[in-house]
């Protein structure tokens, strides 16, 4: 079977800059991960993006762009096309060579409740730029159609998982500024939700007390204590009683209940909210699982690890330790997704993110002439 060779781009609720990675597949059970790359926002554009999230919070039409949306979006896809350009100069691929670009854009807004979701990037601008074929939002059917539009990767982990041949359920948790797990058991169809705030509470925490762009290897956190009252009022919440399928936008649950303690202090109780989050996400799923399998930026965290191992009931393990990608797992997805799109394939079900009937996503965008 002929195999497509697509192009992820993935700019995470982390906000740290643009994943690119590449893959063959056929859309379905055929994956052949290839090289991956990063490229970091620079402070300047961070602040940028920041101040998007801040404007975009009274949004009521996806399209409209004030302007420090407007500016956002320009610069993210002006990233993205020179990462791409980067990504194919170092490697010598020619437009021949890569079949489509899936290109999920930076999300600023997400409230499936009112069938809203936001996510910053010109896909055709970006088609124009690379002279490529590219996929882009891919969450806007599925909100429309009364899904919760995330997670989207689910599909890509039940492959990933299906290929490693596990006869067991595993749980695949991916941790990036939200968090989200997929259940995933042979011969059944995947459960998945997010399950809760990832490095995002963090990140925001340590930038606001000591200026820092992200806690590295989660070195703040691990200089301190969890405070075991504020991570009980943290996980009193509605939202991690609620059964899958569930999403959650990066400023849904506030932090207010760490605002006392000491940076270390609140960065580990915070760290002890993401794990526990996880852990209560693999409680509402149908089964036991042999493993938590950790990609995403909260899989270098020491703190977040050390907590999984903690109060996870079955193993914790670095994606890593399979073969997998721990950086670029999302972009890998979003490749795959991009391959779906072009086969018509659906890459939302009423198990991952809760549309009534399996579901095709996202907009093709080709060059257009010069």
């Amino acid at each position: 079977m002929t195999l497509l060779r697509a192009i992820g781009l993935m700019s995470g609720t982390s906000m740290d800059g643009v994943d690119v990675a590449m893959i063959e597949t056929d859309g379905e059970g055929q994956i052949r991960l290839g090289d991956v790359a990063f490229h970091p926002y620079v402070p300047a554009e961070r602040a940028l993006l920041r101040a998007a999230l801040a404007q975009a919070v009274g949004l009521d039409d996806r399209r409209a762009r004030a302007p420090a949306l407007a500016d956002a979006e320009a610069m993210v896809t002006a990233r993205h096309a020179e990462a791409v350009r980067r990504f194919m100069d170092r490697r010598r691929l020619a437009a021949a060579d890569v079949d489509v670009v899936g290109f999920h854009g930076q999300t600023v807004l997400h409230r499936p409740d009112k069938r809203l979701t936001v996510q910053l990037g010109d896909g055709q601008a970006l088609a124009d730029a690379t002279g490529l074929p590219v996929v882009y939002d891919f969450r806007a059917a599925d909100v429309a159609a009364g899904g919760q539009g995330a997670p989207l990767v689910p599909i890509f982990h039940s492959a990933l998982c299906r290929a490693a041949g596990f006869a067991r359920p595993a749980l695949v948790v991916n941790i990036g500024g939200v968090a989200n797990v997929t259940w995933c058991a042979p011969g059944a169809a995947p459960i998945a939700c997010d399950a809760g705030p990832g490095n995002a509470l963090i990140d925001d925490l340590v930038l606001a007390r000591a200026g820092l762009p992200m806690d590295r290897d989660g070195l703040v956190a691990m200089s301190g204590d969890v405070d075991e009252e504020a991570l009980a009022a943290l996980l009193a919440d509605p939202f991690f009683a609620a059964p899958p399928p569930k999403s959650l936008d990066r400023g849904s649950i506030s932090a207010a209940p760490v605002a006392g303690l000491s940076t270390q202090d609140a960065a580990a109780t915070l760290a002890a909210f993401t794990a526990s989050a996880i852990a209560r996400a693999l409680k509402l799923t149908p089964g036991p699982a042999f493993a938590a399998i950790v990609c995403g930026g909260g899989a270098r965290n020491l703190a977040i690890m050390r907590e999984l191992e903690r109060r996870m009931p079955c193993a914790v393990s670095p994606a890593s330790e399979f073969g997998w990608s721990i950086d670029a797992m999302e972009a890998q997805a979003f490749a795959y997704l991009a391959a779906r799109r072009l086969k018509d394939l659906p890459i939302s079900f009423p198990g991952t993110t809760g549309v009534a009937a399996p579901l095709a996503g996202g907009v093709v965008a080709t060059p257009r002439a010069a």
